[in-house]
């Protein structure tokens, strides 16, 4: 199961789906209120998303899957594992994790990309087909912005642009941190871009002082969201992540 970040869809994951799809079964979903998904959930952030896709599971008749998620859905993965329904757990660059001061400087970093995407969003697609503006516009959330193609990145700001909920998640999960980690008893690998300017690297210590089960995994020239910047490094972590015999 993969899992995207808030104002995102199931569409960040299309760079990695190539290898992926040759040796597993994928499960791609819009999380509640964001893409194509109604919001089926009573309150905010990331254990109130974790409820509605342990709904999913069971609708599927699935008691655990490998998970994997990036930056909130990182978070909601993470929350998955702690209640015992992922079998194994990769997460990218995952909130809940940052001090008070980083906490404030994401909620702003992200209230300012959430306003702009919305004024950009009727005019995506003229706007994006200048590397530069691509460049510039996107170089906080990926280490390599310029290798965007110009419908990937309108597609991405249209996204953000219409997520009803995006407000009330991030002041959910930039008011709380992640908690649980000691429950998780599965195998965690946790990769952070070191190009990461959303999410600082170095929270991934704290990651690891909360999840015992975890290692931590550095990905070299990617930021926030890597499956644009480098889709084989990050493929590669999936599967690798997700290989309960491989540690």
């Amino acid at each position: 199961m993969l899992i995207h970040g808030i104002g995102g869809s199931w569409q960040i994951w299309a760079p990695v789906l190539r290898r992926l799809v040759t040796c597993r079964d994928v499960i791609l979903v819009d999380l509640p209120g964001y893409g194509a998904s109604a919001r089926t959930v009573q309150g905010a952030g990331a254990p109130a998303l974790a409820d509605g896709l342990e709904g999913l599971l069971d609708s599927l008749r699935l008691e655990t899957v490998h998970v994997a998620g990036n930056s909130m859905g990182g978070w909601i993965a993470l929350e998955l594992a702690s209640r015992g329904r992922a079998r194994t757990v990769t997460v990218l660059s995952p909130a809940g994790f940052y001090n008070a001061v980083e906490a404030v400087f994401t909620r702003i970093s992200l209230q300012v990309s959430v306003r702009m995407a919305r004024l950009l969003a009727p005019r995506a697609a003229r706007v994006f087909a200048s590397v530069l503006c691509r460049s510039v516009l996107f170089a906080q959330c990926m280490g390599r912005p310029w290798r965007l193609s110009t419908d990937e990145a309108a597609a991405i700001t249209q996204a953000f642009a219409e997520s009803p909920y995006f407000e009330a998640d991030l002041a959910a999960i930039t008011g709380n941190r992640f908690a649980g980690g000691a429950d998780i008893r599965v195998p965690v690998t946790v990769g952070w871009g070191r190009r990461d300017r959303l999410l600082p690297p170095w929270q991934g210590r704290r990651a690891m002082r909360e999840i015992p089960a975890a290692r931590l995994v550095s990905l070299p020239g990617v930021g926030h969201i890597p499956t644009y910047d480098d889709p084989d490094l990050v493929a590669d972590l999936l599967l690798r992540g997700s290989d309960r015999s491989v540690r």
